[in-house]
């Protein structure tokens, strides 16, 4: 299983909003948005994937718990439901930075105070400064203090930590480790104002590398952490003890014995190595560090733990007591047992191979169990079992060979925290989810145990694209670091991302618009191919060949009927295939890395964009030719969309706050542009169901209308904007990708970077022409397969089913059929994941070659479209037959 990509993804998606930032524009629009709709905002649910480099629970309050992330916000645990709350959906298009966060503290004084350190690059990447966020409700509202300087949320050494720490006796100062040479800043009126503690003497001098000419690697990694010593005060007064971690290989631990006002660096500490992690066991007196010889979180080849009696002065105060004299890796995740005094954890986080490992001990680091043991090469002894069926997708869909195992254990587990009411549970962060037990003793007692996800609720991923097809799955993601999922319902987590092949990040997706089943995906991957295709709607794919040079996925299309594909990847020019990417030609007369598109239509004509210039095919893109429409964005992103059902009818979105920006629109092919008055700014734009009444298709765009930043709706071909969202919803920066549903009027799917897929419903729901649902479905059949036949949507003369067949019995199909009769006149026009034939009213469907077997306790579902008139009754019962 491959390491996430989360750090490129950052670097790629961070030229993109260095232009998308935009600032105000000067002028009154034509066209003035309209209030905002009352609207629900849901996650499509995935959880998790993403990195979690923090957790931090509170000291006084049982089952109060925080999590950041690099680049999607801080959650809060709900121990009712044991699901993340999202606390800065709030944070808008100008602060998109903000939604990385660096560190968490929580106030043990005062449970309802948390703090947020927020910032995601310190280099040119991010233009803002960062702040520190201050809630006295846990997160529900927060007040913002900015800082002079950058916060890196997603930058090296975001895995250490915390950098942000509250006085545990006077609760109103607090500290912050600051990277960039700024040194260590100090609050005494909790986190409204900061300033810096001159007299703390090293800013800190590691950079992972030096010679990086973008600021990303060379930045200065500077204060990493803050630890106070709570028997050195008494409430209201300022503790006196503080340790503070700093990025310094050769002086990385100092100490200030007086609350701060002077600071010395700790004697006989070891060198050579960042301290990671300090944390203090008040009860024994140690301070226990993590260290490894880089910042993290994805590199580190040797580490070690130490500890420090803070009882004994300078003489033997220090004792090396590493859990693996051979470590290969860093050493990070690090949490002492609050309850049992002398019980600490540590992880190896940079343990890529053959998986991550946790250490444990309960003699203060004497001897030390592992999470896992080779008993005799490759094979593996366990202490643990995982259970991943929440969310299934965690395997990766991988079958390594040993010693690796799937799933993973995990990697980058630079979060590990034990409750500290509650010594049976344990949590742990890594590059895609949280992992956690609760059933930490039988790690002692020769048992085993049980690993679990703990995310729901948590949604980390950038979004790259989105589809949403006329029919089968509602939704088609592209996702960054996890590749994407095919959502055939938005409320449930997919058993598995897409396969065959596994893109480290989706760039590009696209479906027939007349065959819908017929779907294209582009994305990157270490080595090709780096296009896929699926004949059932995403359901299952199959690698395509790729041209000579391609480095990457870029834009992909596919004909209207699904003939063709147009891709336009890194590294190798536009290029053209009939069929299924078997051979791909060069297109003539459009330039490399242009944007492309395909008419909704016409199937021989596909569109492409770059520098200004927009580009038309008629011969199935063997060449282009470019338009003569002027007035286009010369810089900046833009992105671009064809009309459902409307051959020619273009909208082009995007450009730069220095020169055009907007929205554009053509009926004829390109030839021309019209600029839409009243929209300021535009960066995405998609299509849905058309409003009750309406005949053109709803319109969605992330843009500013009337000086407003937001989510936008059309219902008149873009004459009049209502904005949708509100400043509680706003997810930073939302500029990649946005699709309405087809199929319910009002649904609009959102992109965010880093808070996963979000998605939009009209509080009064589906509103849209035709009788709805239909009637009630028919019960499910018994016996050892259970059928159920659900009308999905209907229309005045048009519907869309679903069947369901559930293996009930003891063993595995091979096969399966189904039947019914229809009560009325429907006529099957279409069905995907079944073949199936039809005489009069009577209907049989059977399996198509790759969905026969169901293993006992497992489904199957295929859908159908159809024709109506008079009623559309469901039948009055599914037959099932399945082949064991």
């Amino acid at each position: 299983m491959r390491r996430t990509r989360h750090l490129l993804l950052g670097l790629a998606l961070a030229a993109g909003l260095l232009t998308a930032a935009p600032p105000a524009t000067a002028g009154e629009p034509a066209v003035k948005p309209q209030a905002a709709e009352a609207y629900t905002w849901k996650n499509v649910r995935v959880d998790g994937g993403g990195f979690v480099p923090g957790i931090v629970f509170n000291r006084t309050e049982k089952n109060l718990a925080y999590a950041r992330t690099d680049i999607g916000g801080a959650y809060r645990w709900q121990q009712s439901t044991k699901t993340w709350t999202p606390l800065l959906d709030h944070i808008g298009w100008d602060d998109w930075g903000h939604t990385g966060v660096v560190s968490l503290a929580t106030d043990s004084v005062d449970p309802n105070r948390v703090y947020a350190a927020v910032g995601t690059y310190t280099n040119s990447w991010d233009p803002g400064n960062g702040a520190v966020l201050r809630s006295t409700d846990r997160g529900a509202t927060w007040r913002k203090a900015d800082l002079p300087f950058k916060l890196g949320g997603n930058m090296p050494g975001r895995g250490m930590g915390e950098r942000l720490a509250i006085d545990p006796h006077r609760n109103s100062v607090l500290y912050l480790g600051a990277p960039s040479g700024k040194g260590l800043w100090r609050s005494t009126d909790s986190g409204a104002t900061w300033s810096q503690v001159t007299a703390f003497p090293n800013p800190g001098n590691y950079a992972q590398d030096p010679s990086d000419t973008s600021g990303y690697a060379s930045d200065n990694q500077g204060i990493v952490w803050v630890t106070f010593d709570e028997t050195t005060g008494t409430s209201g007064t300022a503790t006196k003890t503080i340790y503070v971690g700093v990025a310094d290989k050769e002086n990385a631990v100092y100490r200030s014995t007086d609350a701060g006002a002077t600071w010395t660096r700790l004697p006989g500490q070891p060198t050579g190595l960042l301290a990671h992690k300090g944390v203090l066991d008040t009860a024994n007196g140690h301070l226990y560090l993590a260290y490894s010889d880089t910042g993290g979180p994805y590199d580190g080849s040797k580490g070690a733990v130490w500890r420090y009696d803070t009882k004994a002065g300078t003489s033997g105060a220090w004792k090396d007591v590493t859990p693996a004299a051979d470590a290969y890796y860093g050493f990070s995740g690090l949490s002492v047992d609050r309850q049992k005094p002398g019980t600490v954890m540590v992880s190896g986080y940079s343990s890529w191979w053959p998986d991550t490992q946790i250490f444990r001990t309960t003699d203060s680091g004497a001897s030390w169990t592992r999470a896992w043991d080779f008993t005799s090469y490759p094979d593996r002894s366990n202490r643990y079992t995982m259970d991943v069926s929440s969310s299934p997708w965690l395997t990766w869909g991988a079958h390594p060979a040993p010693p690796e195992q799937t799933p993973k254990l995990g990697w980058m587990t630079e979060a590990l925290e034990i409750d500290p009411f509650d010594s049976q549970r344990m949590m742990y962060g890594t590059g895609a989810t949280i992992y956690g037990t609760e059933n930490l003793g039988q790690w002692d007692s020769g048992g085993k145990i049980t690993i679990k996800p703990m995310v729901q609720g948590l949604e980390e991923t950038a979004v790259l694209d989105l589809a949403s097809p006329p029919s089968g799955a509602p939704l088609i993601s592209a996702l960054g670091d996890i590749g994407g999922f095919r959502h055939t319902d938005l409320t449930k987590v997919p058993s598995m991302m897409f396969t065959s092949p596994n893109f480290t990040s989706t760039t590009s997706v696209d479906y027939a618009e007349t065959k819908p089943d017929v779907v294209v995906r582009a994305g990157n991957l270490d080595s090709g191919p780096r296009v896929a295709f699926s004949t059932d709607n995403g359901a299952n794919w199959f690698p395509g060949t790729e041209p000579s040079g391609v480095t990457g996925g870029g834009t992909v299309a596919a004909a209207a009927d699904g003939s063709r594909f147009v891709w336009s990847p890194d590294g190798a020019g536009v290029h053209t295939a009939s069929g299924f990417g078997t051979s791909w030609t060069a297109s003539r007369g459009i330039p490399a890395g242009a944007v492309v598109e395909s008419d909704r239509v016409d199937a021989k004509k596909f569109y492409g964009f770059k520098g200004g210039v927009f580009y038309v095919s008629t011969d199935g893109g063997a060449t282009f030719t470019a338009s003569k429409a002027t007035g286009l964005p010369a810089e900046g992103n833009v992105r671009f969309k064809a009309v459902p059902g409307r051959g020619g009818d273009i909208w082009l979105a995007g450009g730069d706050p220095d020169g055009a920006y907007g929205l554009w629109h053509s009926t004829d092919s390109g030839a021309t542009f019209t600029k839409v008055q009243g929209v300021d700014q535009a960066d995405t734009i998609g299509f849905g169901k058309a409003a009750p009444g309406a005949s053109y298709p709803a319109l969605y765009s992330s843009a500013k209308v009337g000086g407003v930043r937001g989510i936008f709706r059309s219902t008149d071909a873009g004459a009049s904007w209502v904005r949708i969202n509100d400043d509680a919803h706003q997810w930073g920066w939302t500029g990649a990708a946005i699709t309405g549903d087809p199929r319910v009027y009002g649904r609009v799917y959102v992109s965010t970077n880093g808070r996963g897929i979000v998605y939009g419903d009209t509080a009064g729901g589906d509103t849209g022409p035709g009788p709805g649902p239909g009637p009630t479905d028919p019960p499910p059949a018994e016996g050892p397969c259970a059928a159920t036949y659900k009308i999905t949507n209907q229309w005045q003369g048009g519907f869309q089913a679903e069947v369901t067949l559930k293996n009930t019995g003891a063993a595995a199909w091979s096969s399966w059929s189904a039947g019914w009769t229809f009560p009325g006149d429907q006529r099957i026009t279409q069905m995907w994941n079944a073949t199936h034939t039809q005489t009069g009213a009577a209907v049989t469907a059977r399996n198509t070659t790759w969905n026969g077997r169901v293993q006992a306790g497992g489904s199957t579902t295929f859908g159908l479209t159809g024709s109506w008139s008079g009623t559309n009754a469901p039948p009055t019962t599914v037959t099932c037959t399945p082949t064991v």
